[in-house]
């Protein structure tokens, strides 16, 4: 913990731990200074006034809470020995480049660990740094291969939690088996229910995940939730792209309305728009017809994926014989799978928008 120091020079801190007493005495002025760590149980945190301990149950106790998330700049006004050493973050293999991203913006180091695979396939992993106490998060978007990816982050729970790490975040940028969340036929398994078991009984504390496919989702968690979204990035760019031309937000289909309602908004209250479809079985969907008018506008269609980009190139093939001037398609999880780039590369589209919530190798990044 960090802290701004503002007390007298006759004040100082105490840590107490089974009965052995450590004081710091230290002066007042604008410097930071870092402050002992407050744990419910056998740390207790006490003020000292002219060498008289202050009772725990007296009002004048001090009880020192988790700093707020901050901002680069802040962090990087802070001096190495003054950022909180208890917040590690590490990274499984499937998207390492995000991580470091996360690890930069709050102005720590990527934590060590070794992360290999025997030759029958079996997963190793090891911490290559202790994290006895820490608080630590683990970035892990469940992509191609999912099950690989899956696995991984399991074991990685794993060894933090027999590594007596104080808590454990799990934060999966894309939620994989997330479409996997109810039985439309007989028979089914729910998968997104069975993942969200696996990664509580890993030993996951807290999970945070982004855009995932159907917020009900979230409801199969028996663990505290962060539910973010990624269309503030997206629409950061698209504000940069300035364009002229009156917007008309699209959902590719009636699954997505809300979402795209809530872009609208956003967009100046833009008009919304709506694919029609009917699928007829995994992966495959037929465009019915379009609720809403298109014509003479730019049409930005949203979506949370895009797989094998059947749905937003049948429903983008509609707007423009609707009449539509542009067609721009807006996802956060680029999953494409084949034949994504095929369809998607095909030129109906003015530009294919995406977050780095997955890695895209070299193969799949193309110019529209």
């Amino acid at each position: 913990m960090a802290a701004t120091a503002a007390a007298p020079s006759s004040s100082a801190f105490i840590s107490r731990r089974r009965g052995l007493a450590s004081a710091a005495a230290f002066r007042g002025g604008a410097s930071r200074i870092r402050s002992p760590r407050c744990v419910l149980g056998s740390e207790q945190l006490r003020v000292v006034d002219e060498g008289k301990r202050v009772a725990a149950a007296e009002p004048r106790a001090k009880v020192w809470t988790p700093r707020a998330p901050a901002q680069e700049p802040r962090f990087a006004a802070l001096q190495p020995e003054a950022r909180d050493s208890r917040m590690k973050i590490f990274s499984g293999t499937a998207n390492r480049p995000l991580a470091q991203e996360i690890a930069s913006y709050l102005g720590v180091d990527l934590g060590q660990v070794l992360i290999k695979r025997f030759a029958d396939g079996e997963i190793y992993v090891q911490l290559q740094e202790s994290v006895r106490g820490c608080d630590v998060f683990l970035v892990q978007p469940t992509c191609s291969p999912v099950n690989e990816n899956l696995m991984e982050l399991f074991i990685m729970i794993d060894a933090c939690r027999r590594a007596s790490a104080r808590t454990i975040t799990v934060v999966i940028p894309y939620f994989g088996y997330a479409r996997a969340d109810r039985k439309a036929q007989g028979r089914e398994a729910i998968t997104a229910k069975l993942s969200a078991n696996l990664l509580t009984e890993a030993g996951c504390d807290r999970v945070i995940v982004c855009d995932i496919h159907s917020t009900q989702a979230l409801g199969y968690f028996d663990i505290p939730v962060d539910h973010i979204h990624g269309q503030p990035v997206i629409l950061d760019y698209l504000a940069s792209k300035t364009i002229s031309k009156d917007l008309v937000v699209v959902s590719p289909d009636v699954g997505g309305v809300v979402r795209a309602r809530a872009f609208a908004k956003k967009l100046s209250d833009a008009p919304l728009a709506i694919v029609d479809k009917r699928r007829q079985g995994h992966n495959m969907s037929e465009v019915m017809h379009l609720i809403g008018d298109v014509k003479g506008k730019v049409a930005i269609m949203v979506d949370d994926m895009i797989d094998t980009a059947g749905t937003i190139t049948s429903a983008a093939a509609l707007l423009k014989q609707e009449g539509a001037e542009a067609v721009y398609a807006c996802s956060t999880h680029a999953v494409f799978s084949p034949p994504a780039i095929e369809r998607l590369s095909g030129g109906i589209f003015e530009e294919v928008i995406v977050t780095n919530s997955i890695l895209l190798p070299e193969s799949k990044c193309f110019l529209s």
